[in-house]
């Protein structure tokens, strides 16, 4: 149907993407998004989230009128710099998905889709494929679904006035309070509604939810952490803490934390592959975090409070260094080249002050080099603070060491709680995960008796596809030759569950990411808009299939879509 992102020609396993091969069902049943509804924990969480963004932000503007207030223009103008400048930021990236999500005119990718959701075809299919352009592919059906700024004046009417509401919104710097109150709008609507309004409101709260975690992540990473490293510094300097000082550090070392843990349950729950995470969990990992990244900025603070050069020269090159170790990684979160060395600059900030997954697998040997080096790192900096600062004979020098230190061991014991106690894959066995991942695809069990992990469905996910051929087969007949047992700790496939063959189905000629990468249809705006108008427009609920490399007999079997 269309080039691939790079240019290049479509080859014939790219142009007949194969339906993957089964594997066991990650979880049971009453774990699975599909059956999942918003609760009353879903809504305090978001709740407490705003609460959170308020007391981050005001804290800060709070302290900074007491600087101007106080004559102290030095640090009145570089604490109204971390609060303004990350904050234009994150605007100009929410109004850009705004002007894309909202804009008029529909491409013909999500028109044809539409036109093969209302066809009402028991079993149609629409194939999408990565374009040069991420947006624009060739036309797969005739029909032109009409655009929102063509039923009327009143209609255009709203349009005028949804735009100036949303430029309002963002010139006052709160897209993220719009982001939130929009996220307990639609799921407390798909609390109300019944199928299919359910799955249409929960989709798009997972949308809004998966926006929101990655712009308020951006935001603690460029204007909170320096803002608690500032505020830490000059209190180190001072001798002395303000109380709206402790307070601004207080908001900003719970804003980091708490988004870190955010968008990791955010990000579990978007994916079928991987079991949900409890709020306990989240729990543990915001005091895990609260801790380890508290010591860590009080050993910036101290350090940078005696050697301010060498303590900008220690920031970029450990910043340098964490960018070339995860660019060497070969992550995959972005849909272009250039996005993921921007994305990959940006998770190197992360990595300045605190640990953050970004391939999958197990993560044992990289968390150790990252624990190891952020633990010599601290005790060096602090170390050198101890030596050369005034105070390095009297009891205010030690208070500081130990809380470091304490700080730090707090935090790693939290750590160990999480990954012993609370992971949502099990108790982990040395640092790595037990997961289901970890088989190869093609050496496990027989199609009729799991699933394919590269089918989506819808909220956000469900049952997988299985092909006729593959329900009349027997277990016996023209199955696998060998069978893998599957690793400790794995949940056993369920038989009872069928999966579900009606409706349309959205074929995506990608690979589909892997954890703890972001679904392309979470990341790529153009496929959330066939998403929402097959949603609204189909009588069940669409479903969502990546490309797979399979082998060889599944390409040539595979049905072609034109």
């Amino acid at each position: 149907m269309a080039a691939k992102s790079d240019g290049a020609p479509v080859s014939l396993r790219n142009e007949i993407p194969p339906e993957c091969p089964s594997r066991s069902d990650p979880g049971p049943p009453h774990l699975r998004p599909s059956e999942h509804r918003y609760s009353l924990p879903d809504c305090c969480w978001t709740l407490c989230a705003l609460l959170v963004f308020f007391s981050d932000g005001a804290s800060d503007l709070w302290l900074a009128a007491d600087y101007y207030l106080r004559s102290d223009y030095w640090c009145f103008a570089l604490t109204l710099v971390f609060v303004i400048v990350p904050s234009v930021v994150v605007q100009v990236l929410s109004f850009r998905w705004f002007a894309y999500d909202f804009t008029e005119t529909v491409d013909s990718g999500t028109a044809a889709a539409a036109v093969v959701a209302a066809s009402g075809a028991e079993e149609s299919d629409f194939g999408i494929k990565d374009s040069g352009e991420r947006g624009a592919g060739r036309t797969a059906a005739a029909g032109v679904l009409p655009g929102p700024g063509t039923g009327g004046g009143a209609r255009g009417c709203c349009r005028v006035f949804m735009w100036l509401f949303q430029g309002i919104i963002h010139i006052f710097q709160l897209a993220q309070v719009w982001r939130y109150v929009h996220t307990l709008y639609l799921g407390v609507q798909s609390r109300w509604h019944g199928d299919p309004e359910r799955r249409h409101y929960y989709w798009r709260m997972m949308f809004e939810s998966a926006d929101i975690s990655m712009l308020r992540l951006l935001e603690s990473f460029l204007k909170s952490a320096p803002q608690l490293v500032l505020q830490l510094s000059i209190m180190v300097q001072a001798s002395q803490v303000l109380p709206l000082q402790g307070l601004s550090a207080s908001a900003s070392l719970m804003s980091l934390a708490w988004m870190i843990s955010s968008y990791q349950k955010v990000l579990r729950d978007s994916r079928d592959d991987k079991l949900p995470m409890t709020y306990k969990a989240v729990i543990v990992q915001i005091l895990w975090h609260l801790f380890t990244i508290g010591a860590r900025t009080l050993a910036f603070a101290l350090f940078a409070s005696m050697f301010q050069l060498y303590f900008g020269i220690f920031i970029v090159a450990h910043w340098c260094i964490m960018t070339f170790w995860i660019i060497q990684g070969e992550t995959d979160f972005c849909m272009s080249k250039w996005e993921e060395i921007i994305y990959n600059m940006m998770v190197g900030i992360v990595y300045v002050f605190c640990w953050f997954s970004v391939r999958e697998g197990r993560t044992r040997c990289r968390m150790l080099i990252y624990s190891l080096t952020v633990f010599v790192e601290n005790v060096a900096l602090t170390t050198a603070w101890y030596l050369y600062c005034p105070h390095s004979s009297e009891f205010y020098a030690v208070i500081m060491v130990c809380v470091v230190a304490s700080s730090y061991a707090l935090g790693t014991f939290f750590m160990f709680v999480y990954y012993c106690l609370l992971h949502p894959d099990g108790s982990v066995s040395g640092w790595g995960y037990i997961v289901e991942k970890e088989v190869p695809v093609e050496s496990l069990a027989s199609p009729a008796s799991s699933l394919p992990p590269d089918l989506v469905s819808s909220p956000p996910r469900t049952l997988q596809r299985t092909k006729g051929s593959d329900r009349e087969q027997g277990p016996g007949v023209d199955g696998d030759v060998f069978q893998v047992r599957p690793p400790r700790g794995a949940q056993a496939p369920l038989p009872n569950l069928k999966p579900r063959t009606e409706g349309p189905v959205i074929r995506i000629d990608l690979p589909r990411k892997k954890y703890p990468a972001w679904d392309a249809h979470f990341i790529d705006r153009r496929l959330r808009k066939t998403i929402l108008v097959l949603e609204s427009a189909a009588p069940v609920t669409p479903r969502i299939q990546y490309r797979c490399l399979g082998t060889p007999k599944e390409v040539t079997e595979y049905e072609t879509t034109v």
